[in-house]
């Protein structure tokens, strides 16, 4: 299966932590709705330090959601594509 990702870190501080979260959270419904899986992880050595992941499950999907996502938060320059080790 053609499955497409890419990735996004960012830093915030702890003042903009709660704001960050949100637009998270409205990523997240955004990129369900076209299709797509999205997660945010935060550094467990570095709080404020996150990664965010928009998985499609191809390549044209994953730029079609990233079209009108909220804030446009994930790099659409770099995109990764699963490699079949089978």
């Amino acid at each position: 299966m053609p499955r497409s990702l890419t990735m996004h870190r960012t830093v915030v501080t702890p003042n903009d932590r709660a704001r960050f979260l949100e637009r998270c959270r409205a990523r997240a419904a955004h990129f369900r709705g076209a299709g797509c899986q999205y997660w945010v992880f935060e550094e467990h050595a570095l709080p404020g330090a996150f990664i965010e992941f928009c998985e499609a499950p191809d390549l044209p999907a994953l730029r079609a959601a990233q079209v009108d996502a909220p804030d446009r938060p994930i790099a659409t320059d770099r995109t990764y594509s699963i490699v079949e080790l089978t």
